[in-house]
């Protein structure tokens, strides 16, 4: 008994220019559709987040027995979705990167043509498609996020933060009678920290906490590099 063997055909190669001009135009296409796919996928997360704080913060300053913890909270859940988008923005970069790439070195070139032009590009998106890695760490995606919409978000969570644990003694004891040479919206430093704590915790520590989370965002977020200035300025 005779086995036959059967081996594959191989794929045909586009063999003249109108050919591999279609597959350059599918292969695009193809790129740009699972970038916006992910970029869809970013922008829900970062609507997630608005959602959120315009939920927390209605909860927590619309009645002055609302608990400030509400504000911390939302804090710690803004945090977590920008861990998720920040692992989003990994895979978007990876092809945002193929498309940038393709658009620069052969689309720019079909219109304006440069000299020299880069003879490499081609060989950097083979390897890519053979050996898929992420171009950023999740670390710089972080505060690249952080950077670009989620600080503004931290930001108006600190603010509304503070005014709930300056203005959470006032509510509690009612209004009072200003003293001599002193506004009515002044407190002292160990009414702040009265109105600032939480639970067991002193109003001292959990004022640290937030002092040293921010610092940390901050830092997050100044470390983060910025894209080649060969991108230009329109970039996420």
């Amino acid at each position: 008994m005779i086995a036959a063997t059967t081996q594959a055909a191989p794929l045909p190669m586009p063999r003249t220019p109108s050919e591999a001009i279609t597959v350059l135009a599918h292969f695009h296409r193809a790129e740009i559709a699972r970038m916006a796919g992910w970029r869809d996928r970013i922008d829900r997360t970062t609507n997630w987040s608005i959602t959120v704080i315009a939920a927390m913060l209605s909860v927590s300053l619309s009645t002055p027995t609302a608990h400030h913890g509400v504000l911390l909270f939302c804090m710690l859940l803004v945090l977590l979705l920008l861990g998720i988008e920040a692992r989003r923005y990994r895979f978007f970069d990876v092809y945002r990167t193929r498309v940038r790439r393709l658009e620069r070195h052969y689309y720019a070139e079909v219109f304006a043509q440069e000299a020299p032009p880069d003879p490499g590009w081609a060989r950097l998106i083979a390897d890519d498609l053979r050996r898929p890695t992420f171009h950023i760490s999740l670390r710089e995606a972080f505060g690249r996020r952080l950077r670009r919409n989620y600080g503004w978000m931290f930001a108006i969570l600190l603010l509304a933060w503070v005014l709930k644990i300056t203005s959470a003694r006032l509510q509690e004891t009612g209004p009072r009678p200003p003293e001599a040479g002193t506004a009515e919206t002044a407190h002292a430093l160990p009414e702040i920290l009265a109105g600032a704590g939480l639970g067991p915790l002193p109003g001292w520590l959990v004022l640290a906490c937030v002092a040293l989370f921010y610092a940390w965002l901050l830092a997050a977020g100044l470390r983060a590099g910025r894209r080649d200035e060969t991108d230009g300025a329109v970039h996420v």
